[in-house]
């Protein structure tokens, strides 16, 4: 397995909301996109855009991410930290189901099978305790360029 580019970091937040008018007041965001649901996964979220080494936008993002009624994990992450904070990291892989079946090879427990994400490609997680206490989402490369 080779680590791939980071994607973006999850954050948890009791509102997406308030955490625009933080990311945009405090931390300078000038590009936060529109929040949209997710009800597959029981989710709410909105991506903000950092810049990369040249200042462009297109760094990693920031995936802001409300727990919509219903959603239990993101839920008791909230219940821990009522505050909200850092849920997960995205690496990207060229393909998920290689990537899969390499972790599984390596013992390392795979959270369900691939499904579409909120960048509309295939993602999966990987256990937090298998993952260096870190919970860590795998996202397919989309195959068109921008495509996230």
């Amino acid at each position: 397995m080779k680590l791939g580019r980071l994607n973006h970091i999850g954050v948890a937040t009791p509102s997406i909301a308030d955490s625009i008018v933080f990311y945009r007041d405090v931390m300078g965001a000038t590009k936060i996109h529109a929040p949209f649901d997710l009800p597959d996964q029981g989710v709410k979220v909105c991506f903000v855009d950092t810049p990369g080494a040249d200042g462009a936008l297109n760094g990693t993002q920031i995936e802001l991410v409300e727990p919509l009624p219903g959603n239990a994990s993101i839920a008791a992450f909230l219940e821990k930290n009522p505050a909200g904070g850092q849920h997960h990291v995205c690496y990207e892989v060229p393909d998920i189901h290689v990537a899969k079946a390499e972790f599984e090879s390596l013992d390392k427990r795979v959270l369900g099978e691939p499904r579409i994400g909120a960048h509309g490609t295939l993602i999966f997680f990987v256990h937090p305790k298998d993952m260096g206490g870190v919970l860590t989402e795998i996202m397919e490369v989309p195959a068109v360029p921008g495509g996230h």
